[in-house]
């Protein structure tokens, strides 16, 4: 389990969430207005996060440099963990205290692709989002895009800034979707070696190629593709 960095450490600049990168300071500057409140904030950099960067459990970087918020806001893509990420430099880049978690989960609803590549349905590192409003920690997860779950029958994870907004237990037809499993803390940033630890373990295939095309995932794989490809066929499990 971490250490609780101390809240005054969540709003500065650390190695991947970039918060004072000119492209997250830009972007921030772009949505909010100096009128609102941190929740009214948080919510709307949440929703940009969820839809404007396109969900892609494929793009799976193997460096640090690939988790750097500021390389997911350029990509326009994302998942879970870099997209928590993100969430966190424009919170911090806005004057909002945030952190990111982890946990492991059971996802029963998945690609062939990526199953074969993983070797199982247990996504070690799922990321999400804490950041501290109203003098409580919240935790924001906007791994999936609304225009996915729309497509895709899965349930959206709405944030309203008060209360938790974590993976549905079930998707929208009332098949098993997201179970936790293991909850391994919050941290000031990316435990990068750690977490690489766990999936040399745990997802050997992933580092079998290059560090820019892990192994069975070809450069511009999209899941949403492979997804509607599956559920066509009625293949998604």
């Amino acid at each position: 389990m971490s250490t609780l960095p101390d809240i005054h450490d969540c709003l500065q600049p650390s190695q991947c969430i970039d918060s004072d990168h000119p492209d997250i300071v830009a972007y921030v500057q772009s949505l909010l207005e100096p009128r609102q409140g941190n929740v009214e904030k948080a919510v709307t950099l949440y929703y940009r996060v969820r839809d404007d960067i396109r969900y892609n459990p494929y793009a799976i970087a193997t460096t640090v440099d690939g988790f750097l918020a500021s390389t997911t806001l350029r990509a326009g893509e994302g998942w879970c963990v870099t997209k928590a990420l993100l969430l966190a430099a424009l919170c911090r880049a806005a004057g909002i205290p945030a952190r990111v978690g982890f946990a492991d989960v059971v996802n029963h609803l998945s690609t062939e692709r990526l199953r074969a590549t993983m070797e199982t349905d247990v996504f070690y590192f799922h990321g999400y989002t804490s950041i501290y409003l109203d003098k409580r920690w919240v935790k924001a997860t906007p791994a999936f895009n609304i225009a996915l779950c729309d497509k895709f029958g899965l349930r959206p994870l709405a944030f309203d800034g008060r209360q938790d907004s974590l993976y549905h237990a079930f998707d929208m037809a009332g098949n098993k979707h997201m179970e936790y499993i293991n909850e391994r803390g919050e941290y000031l940033d990316l435990p990068f070696d750690e977490m690489a630890t766990v999936f040399r373990q745990h997802y050997p295939r992933l580092f079998q190629q290059d560090a820019q095309n892990p192994g069975d995932l070809p450069a511009g794989t999209r899941w949403d593709a492979d997804v509607a490809r599956e559920v066509g066929s009625g293949g998604l499990q």
